[in-house]
């Protein structure tokens, strides 16, 4: 897994300094991959093909590997532009420069027998100089339903040859959302959603499952991750709260922080990570409606004070690039907007990395939004008044043309245009491309390791949530005969949600098939644990409608000790899955009711969803509920660990979960005097061991800028279960002069591990400037008042005491 580096002479810019070029020793490795299945000697595929051929390929999938470690003491930021890379920049024609801000899908590479159209490659190559691709060819295009990652090598190798033989001859970058594992790559291992990971409440779930998503990706030959998702999750009906790590900005915060270090480490040396992408700039989260790319209004101070520092702490992990959020803020599109491409990012926060435009968002100033007069326009307006260097084009080469058109007629200064390109061939160097630009065959052969499965699972174990436990329905016994009901329950693909597989996920036709293996279930978890088959019915489909028997279903339950009931949702993602509602199928509700007045059995009510779906009085039926978010593949047997007690849940709610519509904008840190009361308030879970908490001491009564105050707190597990437990810290500023304080605001989080009867002690610092907050004024100010700090706020095992902020 060596590869040959390639040394330059770094010196001060002159006529001595060389631009960089491609290592010479670099080849692209011979991949094999097995070609179609059949030839049906049609110059072209029919375009109502329902289901693409399978690859058949898979890696070998070694039990355990290592890669190369490098140092990580010091965070790897996006910096200066090297002197080589000016040369090289100073090399290019115009025209040149322009591609490289350019980003294609692979549609315009993919001819119509599904494979890659050599001659098609070289024309936009050679025409547009395209410095980037983004996507799956199994979503645009290409034969395969699914890619292996031999065949996804096999692909982005052949373009970029084709690359550097063409246009300008660069190396390109291909970027792939990869938001829970290498998701597009066929056996890459699948990991909890975001959301989930966020539950764990542990920074170091959000690393480790980080690390190998990076080093799946790459070893497909994509060297840029599209990920993470930075909003916090500001309306629980938008489609992409699954994406986010929840409400909260200090969590958030530090969930992306490890997530850039997990996927970047020191990625200017070690070519098993990749450039990871803080997303969607800024207040993208929060549509008013509920509905993706629609409207949002933020005022400015709620702005910086909510949604800006979790992309703060992305920078300060070194993350190297960044993407602008759809549509408008405030009613200002923010693909043109200074102030938040411009000055809150390059000047508040001071994000040195590349800037990249969402899909079509600068001609959407024109198609959609109504900010510019005509395409030239809008790119005139979006590359004169912001930083952005990279454009999602996607299509084809208009951006290109319009660009070159702006430049030749002076109204856009080639200075702006170097700006752009020189931060783009930085992190191709910096990417290691110009040492090596092909994949390493040798990273193949860690995809889908039991390593890497073992710590998928355990990202789960972390994750589950167990809301309420009513007369300890659960932990389940094996001696029980346990009904199991609904889709979700027996289905892989529905534990993904979006971004799985596909941008959609499998489709009905695809099924559970398309993973060939790769992945589990709720009810074959089960199987394995009590060693016999599962009893199961469908009952009703994802949707919630009926599709057994209401006679069948009660004979099934009644026939059982308990009965575990999962509810469910449709994959989907982005503006395909918008929702009018968050209420469930009524019907849904009527059948449980009646399994319930029936049946007259214990209930669990398992929540596999991306969305906080309405449960209505279902808590009033169910004994236990429990949270499992989006587990994905290898989620099935961790839920039923946790089901049949091998191991006890540990996960917290990282979002509200509503009672009703009108609260979906609700957040645990609303204003004091405000309305909170949802379902399942922010925080809260339980494990099977009670966990108590004592002895809550401050070291001063008081703090004040400069002079911080430690707090600790007794945390003791008087259960029988070993139990992960994580410790909370909030603060409430009960007086705050002008300004009403909120409830609450976390502002601390740490998870321990308790043996049974075994007791720890928990340290926090609390600076006043964590105290500090926005006004109108945009100016950051501290105010006088009394704190009040509690741990574990919500849960019934809360302690608080009380100091005092002084200025």
């Amino acid at each position: 897994m060596k590869i040959s580096i390639l040394a330059y002479c770094l010196i001060s810019v002159n006529a001595s300094v060389r631009p960089i070029t491609v290592n010479p020793d670099a080849t692209m490795p011979i991949i094999e991959v097995v070609g179609p299945s059949s030839n049906t000697k049609e110059l072209c595929l029919p375009t109502d093909i329902p289901v693409k051929e399978f690859d058949p390929m898979r890696p070998e999938g070694v039990e355990s590997y290592e890669i190369p470690k490098f140092d990580e003491s010091e965070v790897a930021s996006p910096g200066p532009i090297d002197d080589d890379i000016k040369a090289l920049l100073d090399s290019l024609t115009v025209e040149e420069k322009i591609g490289q801000m350019a980003q294609l899908t692979p549609d315009m590479f993919i001819g119509c027998d599904g494979e890659l159209n050599v001659t098609a490659a070289e024309y936009m190559f050679n025409t547009y100089k395209i410095g980037s691709i983004l996507d799956s060819a199994t979503d645009h295009g290409g034969r395969w339903n699914t890619a292996s990652p031999q065949r996804w090598a096999n692909l982005t190798n052949s373009l970029q040859k084709i690359a550097l033989r063409s246009g300008s001859k660069i190396p390109i970058t291909w970027a792939l959302i990869s938001i829970k594992g290498a998701n597009f790559v066929k056996s890459a291992t699948m990991f909890p959603a975001p959301i989930s990971v966020a539950a764990s409440f542990n920074v170091e779930v959000a690393y480790n499952v980080s690390r190998i998503t990076a080093k799946d990706t790459r070893a497909a030959g994509i060297q840029w991750a599209l990920n993470p998702l930075v909003g916090i999750n500001a309306h629980r009906a938008w489609s992409r709260n699954f994406e986010s790590f929840g409400e909260d900005p200090y969590l958030v915060g530090e969930m992306t922080y490890s997530t850039v270090r997990g996927l970047q480490g020191n990625y200017k040396k070690d070519r098993t990570r990749l450039a990871a992408t803080m997303r969607d700039f800024v207040g993208y989260s929060a549509p008013v409606s509920g509905k993706d790319r629609q409207y949002r209004h933020i005022p400015d101070n709620i702005l910086m004070e909510y949604f800006v520092p979790p992309f703060k702490r992305a920078v300060e992990a070194g993350v190297a690039t960044a993407a602008n959020g759809f549509g408008s803020v405030n009613g200002e599109a923010v693909v043109s907007s200074s102030f938040q491409l411009q000055h809150i990012l390059r000047e508040v926060i001071d994000f040195k990395g590349v800037m990249l435009v969402e899909w079509e968002e600068i001609h959407n100033q024109v198609i959609r939004h109504g900010t510019a007069f005509n395409q030239t326009d809008a790119v005139h307006l979006t590359l004169n008044n912001t930083s952005i260097d990279m454009y999602m084009t996607p299509f084809n080469g208009s951006f290109v043309t319009e660009t070159l058109y702006l430049s030749n007629n002076k109204m856009l200064s080639v200075d702006r245009i170097d700006e752009s390109v020189g931060r783009i061939l930085q992190m191709k160097k910096d990417l290691g491309l110009f040492e090596n630009p092909y994949s390493d065959p040798d990273l193949i052969k860690t995809v889908s390791s039991k390593q890497d499965i073992d710590m998928a699972r355990n990202a789960v174990r972390e994750s589950i949530v167990l809301l309420q436990n009513n007369n300890d329905t659960l932990p389940l016994s094996l001696s029980e005969n346990v009904l199991f009901i609904g889709p979700a329950t027996n289905s892989s693909r529905y534990m993904g949600g979006g971004w799985n597989m596909h941008f959609m996920g499998p489709s009905d036709l695809e099924g559970d098939a398309i993973y060939d293996g790769y992945s589990d279930t709720v009810v074959s978890g089960v199987e394995k644990i009590t060693g016999k088959k599962a009893s199961w019915i469908q009952g009703y489909d994802i949707d919630g409608n009926q599709v057994d028997s209401i006679e069948d279903i009660i004979s099934a339950a009644k026939s059982a000790d308990k009965i575990v009931i999962g509810l469910g949702e449709r994959t989907s993602a982005e503006f395909p899955g918008d929702v009018n509602t968050l209420k469930i199928n009524p019907d849904l509700i009527k059948i449980i009711k009646k399994i319930h007045s029936e049946a007259k059995k214990p209930i669990v009510l398992l929540l596999i969803q991306g969305r906080p779906y309405l449960i209505e009085d279902l808590p009033s039926i169910a004994d236990s509920i429990l949270n499992a978010n989006l587990p994905s593949m290898y989620g099935g047997l961790p839920t039923a660990e946790i089901l049949y007690g091998k191991a006890s849940p540990s996960g917290r709610q990282p979002f509200s979960y509503p009672k009703a519509d009108y609260q979906n904008m609700i957040n645990y840190y609303t204003y004091k005097g405000d309305e909170y009361d949802p379902e399942f308030a922010f925080g809260t879970g339980i494990g099977y061991s009670k966990i108590i908490y004592s002895d809550l001491t401050v070291n001063c009564t008081s703090f004040s800028p400069g002079n911080p105050i430690s707090i600790s707190v007794n945390v003791t597990n008087t259960g029988t279960m070993q139990q992960k437990e994580p410790v909370l810290f909030y603060t409430s500023q009960l007086i705050r002069r002008f300004y009403v304080p909120e409830q609450y605001r976390l502002r601390g989080f740490k998870k321990i591990d308790l043996a049974p009867n075994e007791s720890q002690i928990v340290e926090f610092v609390l600076k006043a400037e964590d105290m500090s907050f926005y006004g109108r004024d945009l100016k950051s100010t501290i105010s006088e008042g009394p704190v009040r700090i509690t741990i574990s706020a919500f849960n019934k095992n809360s302690v608080f005491t009380d100091t005092y902020l002084d200025i």
